[in-house]
């Protein structure tokens, strides 16, 4: 005798209106959206569920063996009960799909951690044992009449979409067995075989995560880039603001955070992107150099030196090092180190091969620094064997140029051309 939860049943509250997006996430949930969606003979009656379902016309939802019932209500105020019919398990069935469950490590763990793992349901399948409704498995019954789908049954198997997401073992139920009448024969079939039915360690099983792929829909197509960042709300509200918000500094905080997100959003489309590192953002020192260097108000520029640790001279060189380049070149500015191996074997013969002999600068060494003695110019290397060129002004080493791989290239923009303020 076939043993089914006659009495089980799950009784689900109306969900609100939704719109904008869809009603399944999970690869189960868009399962049955399909299985519907295929079966359909009236395409314009399953856009009618859509529709009725988005606007929250689907009652309380009935889940019991075999059949799923709510009252479904017609835009003009009718109101219709529709049933969906899906075929129950047979015990046969039950025993086999239980003894599947427990075969696979993580199996147990997914379903009782409510997620429905697409291998057992692939092995399921194999050995003759649809749990995912298929073509012509959803059976609707409706007191409109109609003989096939209609508007009400098509908003209600939606409805019951969001239902799965939420709960695989809803779908258990209409197959015929209650979540505690599966999670106690998983106990029972476990203890059986000398296994205890215990939760797997958070995680998820690759070839699992795997199998799903085919079943997600493609990604959607890149937004496309508007010529110029987006423009910040005004914060001028005529409201006086707290005594510790400055609307000015937000102001600019929320401009240059849009400037930001454009940079990176075309660097992100640009052709190429996904084969390259991702870089490692900005430290909040060095953030608050490439702030600074979008020209703020005075005041937004002392609270950038304070806020880094900087004077608003030190600051200065450093916006001059973003400048000519970005984090590489404040680095170079903000910090020494010591040559020696092979990096100092190649800038040795950098600096031999750059000059003629009666040409070569003489050049005092300190650390990563090479200064040109009884003259204000300065060579610095970088850790990428760049050589970046410096002056002295004012008592204090400046960056003047970009970095170049070739030591005089670098030597040569750091001389003033005639006409430069030294």
């Amino acid at each position: 005798m076939t043993r089914y939860d006659e009495d089980a049943q799950r009784t689900f509250a109306p969900l609100p209106p939704t719109h904008g997006r869809g009603f399944a996430r999970s690869w189960w949930g868009r399962a049955w959206l399909k299985a519907l969606e295929d079966a359909a003979m009236d395409a314009a009656q399953v856009k009618t569920g859509r529709r009725l379902a988005r606007a929250g016309a689907v009652g309380a939802v009935s889940v019991r063996p075999g059949r799923i019932t709510a009252v479904v209500r017609d835009r003009n105020g009718t109101t219709h009960r529709a049933d969906v019919l899906l075929e129950r398990l047979s015990d046969a069935q039950w025993d086999r799909f239980l003894d599947l469950a427990i075969e696979r490590s993580g199996h147990v763990a997914a379903l009782l951690d409510h997620d429905m793992p697409p291998h057992l349901v692939e092995d399921a399948a194999s050995a003759g044992i649809d749990l995912l409704p298929g073509l012509g498995d959803l059976e609707p019954e409706c007191d409109c009449g109609a003989w096939d789908h209609c508007g009400h049954t098509a908003a209600l198997c939606y409805q019951v979409a969001g239902l799965l997401d939420q709960d695989p073992f809803v779908l258990l139920l209409m197959r015929g067995r209650a979540e505690s009448a599966v999670l106690d024969a998983l106990q029972s079939h476990g203890g059986a075989r000398g296994e205890e039915v215990v939760p797997h360690p958070d995680g998820v099983d690759a070839a699992e995560a795997y199998a799903v792929g085919d079943l997600l829909p493609p990604l959607p197509a890149p937004p496309g880039l508007r010529e110029e960042p987006g423009t910040p709300l005004s914060l001028d509200t005529g409201t006086a603001p707290p005594p510790d918000v400055d609307p000015e500094a937000l102001g600019f905080l929320a401009h240059r955070a849009a400037a930001e997100a454009h940079r990176l959003l075309a660097e992100a489309l640009r052709e190429g992107h996904d084969r390259q590192a991702v870089a490692a953002g900005p430290d909040a020192s060095q953030d608050a150099v490439r702030l600074a260097a979008a020209d703020p108000e005075p005041d937004v520029l002392r609270r950038l030196a304070e806020g880094s640790g900087r004077t608003p001279e030190s600051l200065a060189a450093a916006v001059r090092a973003w400048r000519l380049g970005g984090p590489a070149a404040l680095s170079v500015l903000e910090e020494e180190w010591t040559v020696e191996g092979d990096a100092l074997a190649r800038a040795r013969a950098a600096l031999e091969s750059a000059w003629d002999e009666d040409e070569r600068p003489s050049l005092r060494a300190r650390a990563n620094h090479w200064t040109v003695v009884g003259a204000p110019h300065q060579l610095r290397l970088d850790r990428d064997g760049r050589w970046w060129p410096y002056r002295e002004e004012h008592g204090s080493w400046v960056p003047a140029g970009g970095a170049a791989q070739d030591p005089a290239t670098a030597l040569a923009s750091a001389v003033p051309s005639a006409g430069d303020e030294p």
